[in-house]
């Protein structure tokens, strides 16, 4: 007679980064974040970001101007200038109705946030979900504390975005906050999840209605699961096929 296995113990060690390896990844982390409250300026802020992007990306400190007399260097070339926050454009600067003020102190932040992701150590789970919550205490509207971001999650604005305590985001999330997107405490927001704040006034126009989506307390997004602009999710419902554990 078959039997129901007993469920197995959550190990109260969680895996961890060697202790030099833990103390570098602070203090890197402890530098940005001081950075990032020192510099409002767009401008320096782009500094800031192009620089660290070098030392990830190419491996050496941002210097001397490049030749881009070469056709055989251009390809390096157009690598070390799209470091830059300035030599680039996202999505959310062709959208009518954004706030230049708060979006361009934003810009590099959400430009070094994509780029990260995108790097090599992006998938380093330990470094990246402290990184990330650091990094979206200067992007979004509110931060809460313990929150976890996962690998991927791909962003608009984030001046409309608020996160409360303790919220787990896990990968390939899209959070398109263009309308406002508040995720309250302790909600989870499955893998590959897209959350929308606005919809198309009528089918087949550009015209856009901007539609805030409140994710409640608790609630639950099953993965893959799509939630348009508009949407009250209630505190503790879940939505989609949701397992009753969480990682």
């Amino acid at each position: 007679m078959a039997t129901n296995p007993k469920p197995q113990p959550v190990a109260n060690n969680q895996p961890h980064p060697t202790p030099e390896a833990e103390e570098v990844f602070r203090r890197w982390i402890r530098f940005l974040d001081e950075e990032f409250y020192r510099h409002r300026s767009p401008e320096r802020r782009a500094e800031i970001v192009r620089d660290q992007l070098y030392q990830l990306y190419l491996g050496r400190p941002h210097g001397g101007k490049p030749n881009v007399t070469l056709s055989s260097e251009l390809p390096g070339n157009v690598l070390s200038m799209s470091l830059d926050p300035e030599n680039v454009t996202v999505e959310a600067e062709y959208f009518g109705g954004i706030d230049e003020a708060e979006f361009s102190v934003r810009k590099p932040l959400l430009w070094f946030w994509k780029m990260f992701d995108r790097s090599p150590i992006g998938l380093n789970l330990w470094l990246g979900m402290r990184f990330r919550c650091m990094l979206g205490r200067h992007i979004f509207e509110h931060m809460g504390s313990g929150v976890k971001i996962h690998n991927g999650v791909d962003l608009t604005y984030g001046y409309k975005l608020s996160i409360g305590d303790g919220a787990i985001i896990h990968q390939g999330v899209l959070l398109h906050d263009r309308g406002g997107i508040t995720i309250g405490k302790n909600a989870v927001i499955g893998s590959f999840v897209r959350i929308f704040s606005h919809s198309y006034a009528n089918e087949g126009t550009d015209e856009v209605k901007l539609l805030p989506t409140t994710i409640g307390d608790g609630a639950r997004i099953g993965s893959h699961e799509i939630i348009m602009g508009g949407t009250h999710i209630g505190a503790g419902e879940v939505v989609g096929h949701y397992p009753a554990y969480k990682v």
